[in-house]
C-alpha cells in the first residue's frame, strides 16, 4: 500500500475522522481489506454491512489486529474514517492509489471464460520483467479490485487486475476505479447469460474495457481475440492500439504446430513479428494454448522481447485454486479440480483436457459433474449439450450431481452409450466416486461454485483416497 495518513484518506474518500487523537500522524502501510481475518500490522479495515454479518461488529478486533484504522459508516469506537457509502469510498480510495501510482502500467482483463487463468499467467510472465501485482483467486469485483490495487506500491511496475461483470455498466465502474492503459478481453460466451439477458449484452459488456483505455498515442493497447468474432469486433470501439491473438492466419500474436503431450499438457510457436520461439506450458489443456496467447499479447504489447516471453510462459503454473489443479494419488488416480467454476466453453474445454490426459494411456476418463448456474432460459438445453459432449470426447464414467439439468446431462450422455450415475448432492456423489474408482483413472471435477465441489476434489485427492 502507499503510504497516506488517515487523513489523507478522510480528504480523498470525502469521510469524517472519528476516535483518533492525530489522524495527521497515523499511516496506512499495508493493505486495505474488508476481511478482518486478513488484517496486516498498519492496514486499513473496510467495515461492510452483510445479509448475515455486520463489519462494524469487527472493527475493534482489527485494530487489535494490527488496522490502524476503520472505514466504516458510523462510529465504531476505534480510529475511523465515517462514510456513508462503504463500497463507493473503497473505490474512491483505490482510484486515488492508482492515480498516485505514476510508474504503474494498469493491465484489465476480462471475458466470459478464460480471464482468471489468462491473469494468473500474465502476472507470471509480467514479474519476470518487474514487479507485479495480480488479483487473488477473483476478487475482480467492486470489493476485490479496490483490494488489489491496495497491495501495490512505489515499486510495482505492472497491476494486473481481472475484472468481472454481471450486467452493462460494471466494467465502466471497475475501470473508472483503476483506469487501464491496457486491456485484455478473452472470449464472449454463455456465462451469466441469465444475468445479461443475451449475447448482445454481454458484447457491449465487456467491450466496456476497451473503450476506457487511453488513445495509442497515449500508450493504450487493446488485445482481441483474434479467433472469436465478437472480441475482435470490438476493435471499432477503442482508440487503442489494437494487438490480436489466436490461432487465426491473421493475428498478431498467433501459435504454430500445437501439439498436446501424453499428460495433456500443451506446446506451440509462439510467433509475432516476423519472430518465433517455442514454448511448452506446464499448465493442462488445450485451451491454455488461447490463454497463454492472451498473455504473451500484453507483454510483445509492452515491449518485450519473444524469446523471452516464451520462456516465462513455459516457466507459468496454475495459481488459483479449483481451475485446472492436476493432482495425482498413490494408486495412480488422477484428479483435475476444475470445480471453482463453469460455464459452457469453459466445461467443454475441461472435457477436452480429460480426453487429451486419459486416451493416450489407455486410462479410464472419469467425469463428475455439478450443475451450471445462470444460464437462464437456456439452461436445459445447454446443459443437454454438454451431455453430448461428455459422449463425443469418449468419458467412460459420468456422475451427474444435482436436479433436472443434471438430468439433462445424465440422459444425453447415457444416449451416447456412457455409463452414468446421478446423484442428488455432493455427499452422495462422494462415496459413490469413491466406491467406483479404479487405479489408474483420469477424473474430472467440475461445477458452478455454487455446487460446492471443489471440497469433494480436495478429499478425492487426501492420501486415504486410494482406491484398491
Amino acid at each position: 500500500m502507499l503510504a497516506l495518513t488517515i487523513q489523507e484518506i478522510a480528504t480523498v474518500v470525502g469521510g469524517t475522522v472519528h476516535d483518533a487523537v492525530d489522524p495527521s500522524a497515523v499511516t496506512v502501510t499495508a493493505p486495505v481489506v474488508f476481511d478482518s481475518r486478513k488484517v496486516e500490522p498498519g492496514g486499513l479495515f473496510v467495515a461492510l454491512p452483510g445479509e448475515r454479518v455486520d463489519g462494524h461488529d469487527y472493527a475493534a478486533a482489527a485494530v487489535e489486529a494490527g488496522a490502524v484504522g476503520v472505514l466504516a459508516s458510523r462510529p465504531v469506537g476505534v480510529p475511523a474514517i465515517v462514510v456513508a457509502d462503504v463500497p463507493a469510498a473503497y473505490g474512491r480510495l483505490a482510484r486515488a492509489v492508482v492515480d498516485r501510482l505514476t510508474d504503474t502500467t494498469v493491465i484489465g482483463v476480462t471475458g466470459s471464460v478464460g480471464k482468471t487463468s489468462t491473469k494468473d499467467v500474465l502476472s507470471q510472465v509480467l514479474a519476470a520483467f518487474g514487479p507485479t501485482v495480480a488479483n487473488r483467486g477473483s476478487n475482480n469485483n467492486e470489493l476485490g479490485l479496490p483490494y488489489t490495487v491496495s497491495r501495490a506500491t512505489e515499486d510495482t511496475c505492472y497491476l494486473v487486475l481481472e475484472m468481472g461483470a454481471r450486467g452493462i455498466g460494471h466494467l465502466t465502474y471497475l475501470t473508472g476505479v483503476a483506469p487501464p492503459k491496457v486491456g485484455v478481453v478473452t472470449r464472449v460466451g454463455a456465462a451469466h447469460l441469465g444475468e445479461f439477458g443475451s449475447v448482445d449484452n454481454i458484447v457491449i459488456a465487456k467491450g466496456e474495457l476497451v473503450e476506457a483505455l487511453p488513445a495509442r498515442y497515449d500508450g493504450g493497447v487493446a488485445v482481441l481475440n483474434a479467433d472469436d468474432p465478437l472480441v475482435v469486433g470490438m476493435a471499432s470501439r477503442t482508440r487503442a492500439r489494437v494487438v490480436t491473438y489466436g490461432l487465426a492466419d491473421g493475428a498478431d500474436v498467433r501459435a504454430e504446430d500445437v501439439a498436446v503431450d501424453g499428460q495433456g499438457r500443451p506446446g506451440f510457436r509462439l510467433v509475432f513479428d516476423g519472430e518465433r520461439a517455442e514454448v511448452r506450458l506446464r499448465l493442462y489443456g488445450s485451451h491454455q494454448v488461447s490463454n497463454a496467447l492472451a498473455a504473451a499479447a500484453v507483454a510483445l504489447g509492452l515491449g518485450h522481447p519473444v524469446g523471452a516471453v516464451a520462456e516465462a510462459l513455459s516457466r507459468a503454473d496454475a495459481l488459483s485454486p479449483g481451475r485446472m489443479q492436476v493432482s495425482t494419488r498413490a494408486d495412480g488416480v488422477t484428479v483435475i479440480n476444475d470445480a471453482y467454476n463453469a460455464s459452457p466453453d469453459a466445461m467443454r474445454a475441461a472435457l477436452q483436457a480429460l480426453a487429451d490426459m486419459a486416451a493416450p494411456h489407455g486410462r479410464r476418463a472419469v467425469a463428475v459433474l455439478g450443475e451450471m448456474a445462470e444460464l437462464g432460459e437456456h439452461s436445459a438445453q445447454t446443459h443437454r449439450e454438454i451431455g453430448e459432449r461428455v459422449a463425443q470426447v469418449g468419458v467412460d464414467w459420468l456422475v451427474a450431481i444435482g436436479g433436472p439439468d443434471a438430468g439433462q446431462y445424465a440422459e444425453a450422455a447415457s444416449a451416447g452409450g456412457v455409463p452414468v450415475e446421478r446423484v442428488p448432492d455432493v455427499a452422495s456423489a462422494l462415496g459413490t466416486v469413491r466406491a467406483g474408482l479404479r487405479a489408474g483413472d483420469v477424473v474430472l471435477v467440475k461445477a458452478a461454485n455454487s455446487v460446492g465441489l471443489q471440497e469433494l476434489a480436495r478429499q478425492l485427492t487426501e492420501p486415504d483416497a486410494v482406491t484398491a
